[in-house]
């Protein structure tokens, strides 16, 4: 039925929270597994500040990457293979973008759950991909670690 699932990360326990619900659905259908973090692109607020920014955004995406390769090596001990991809963008258009043009049946991700000047100063990655995604989309709302 999934043939390939788009789990979204952004490198938080939160969102990682998402993760065991994918693997769950990816074992029922026999579903390929793909990784996935949208890092925002980094801006050079003068021009003389660019090879700065390069080594800011790259230092993201290097950070991004390793956290997608621990989630998959734990996959990996549970017997699931999955391919971590890192892209450098606007998370909520590029998560749209990829599974357009990627053969993604399923979207899985969590959301911060921000309510009222929260959503509305930071947007909702979730709401975009809800309203555009052609596709099912698996949301959850992670919770916080009890203390």
């Amino acid at each position: 039925m999934f043939s390939k699932i788009l789990v979204c990360l952004d490198d938080s326990d939160l969102s990682d929270q998402i993760v065991p619900y994918a693997a769950e659905v990816a074992r029922r259908f026999g579903s390929q597994l793909v990784l996935f973090t949208a890092v925002e692109a980094v801006s050079a607020a003068a021009p003389e500040y660019a090879v700065e920014m390069d080594m800011v955004q790259e230092l993201k995406r290097s950070q991004a990457q390793r956290h997608l390769e621990g989630v998959a090596a734990r996959l990996t001990e549970t017997g699931l293979a999955s391919e971590p991809v890192v892209m450098i963008g606007s998370p909520a258009h590029t998560i749209v973008d990829y599974a357009a043009t990627n053969g993604v049946e399923l979207i899985a991700m969590g959301t911060h759950g921000r309510k009222n000047i929260g959503r509305l100063v930071f947007g909702s990655v979730m709401d975009h991909v809800l309203r555009n995604a052609g596709v099912p989309v698996l949301a959850l709302r992670p919770q916080p670690e009890a203390t």
